[in-house]
């Protein structure tokens, strides 16, 4: 990127002390609750223009939405980040609208159920559901795309390594942005990037997989931490991760073993960004650029409907 289209430290300054002053609010008594309307308040943003509803598809909350000129044939499902115990359709909204403004195509996000109320796997089930109900309600696969970030873009993988599993119809690709895949926290990064990330730190993590999984969970099970999963045949990957993150090994890692599978992988490391920098598009030049590339990553990977069912009839 040009010297003009990149932020300024005293820009990401800013946007990590955002997010640092809402973390220094709570305290180990503050509610799950409060955590998540914090969280929303934080990310809200409704500057670009859309139409969107609310909704339930297979009983878990959704919410559509649409761009001016997009494309409803064409379908990315979005799993909001936020550690699995915070997060929203509402805290993701600004970042789902620019994606389908990006892509030209309708987004739905996906409110799957979160700790504590839900541990693991909720979360995997509600994707499988919601990803069923659309293959239920006309949709091809190859007319859907899935998308998310951080705890989320866990939750895409993790849907794509139990359809595998079921050996049910992929998604025409995905998008991983600041992905969680590797629960037992083994990546080189967790420590070499521990000064360097303002957002999070290895000790955070273990507690919040601690709360997932349940103290006696297993770290490694595929649907958990999908860096540990039969990879072979999973749709086109696009990741994208900051530089200065403790979490880069978990999306390295992945695009490597991916990539060995036969997967067809772009992994892109972002110099001097911080965890979901996508989230900032009105603060960052890269996350405008960020969420551009991954608008043309999709484009080119989406079938016609004409297309994905007549890959269909030859299945």
């Amino acid at each position: 990127m040009s010297a003009e289209s990149r932020a300024s430290d005293a820009q990401i300054e800013q946007v990590i002390a955002r997010v640092q002053q809402v973390y220094s609010t709570w305290r180990r008594d503050t509610s799950a609750q409060q955590m998540r309307e914090d969280w929303d308040r934080l990310f809200w943003r409704d500057t670009q223009p859309s139409q969107y509803r609310d909704d339930t598809l297979a009983g878990v909350a959704v919410r559509w939405i649409d761009t001016p000129d997009c494309d409803p044939s064409r379908l990315l499902m979005y799993f909001h980040g936020g550690g699995f115990k915070m997060g929203s359709v509402v805290s993701h909204h600004d970042l789902m609208v620019r994606l389908s403004a990006a892509a030209g195509c309708r987004v739905v996000g996906v409110n799957y159920r979160l700790f504590p109320e839900h541990g693991f796997p909720a979360p995997v089930d509600d994707a499988l559901a919601v990803y069923h109900q659309l293959l239920a309600e006309g949709y091809h696969a190859g007319q859907i795309a899935v998308a998310g970030d951080s705890a989320g873009g866990g939750v895409a993988a993790s849907l794509l390594v139990a359809l595998g599993q079921a050996e049910a119809p992929q998604p025409a690709a995905a998008v991983l942005l600041s992905p969680w895949l590797d629960m037992t926290l083994s990546g080189d990064s967790y420590e070499s990037r521990a000064s360097a990330d303002p957002i999070h730190q290895r000790f955070m993590l273990d507690a919040l997989a601690n709360q997932y999984l349940g103290k006696e969970g297993d770290r490694r099970n595929p649907l958990a931490s999908p860096l540990f999963a039969e990879l072979a045949g999973l749709p086109p990957l696009l990741l994208q991760v900051g530089d200065r993150e403790v979490g880069l090994d978990d999306s390295v890692a992945f695009a490597d073993r991916a990539q060995q599978a036969g997967v067809e992988v772009a992994l892109s490391v972002w110099d001097r960004m911080i965890h979901v920098f996508q989230q900032f598009a009105e603060d960052l030049p890269e996350a405008r650029q960020a969420i551009n590339d991954i608008g043309h990553f999709l484009q080119d990977h989406w079938q016609s409907p004409a297309r994905a069912r007549a890959d269909l009839d030859v299945e």
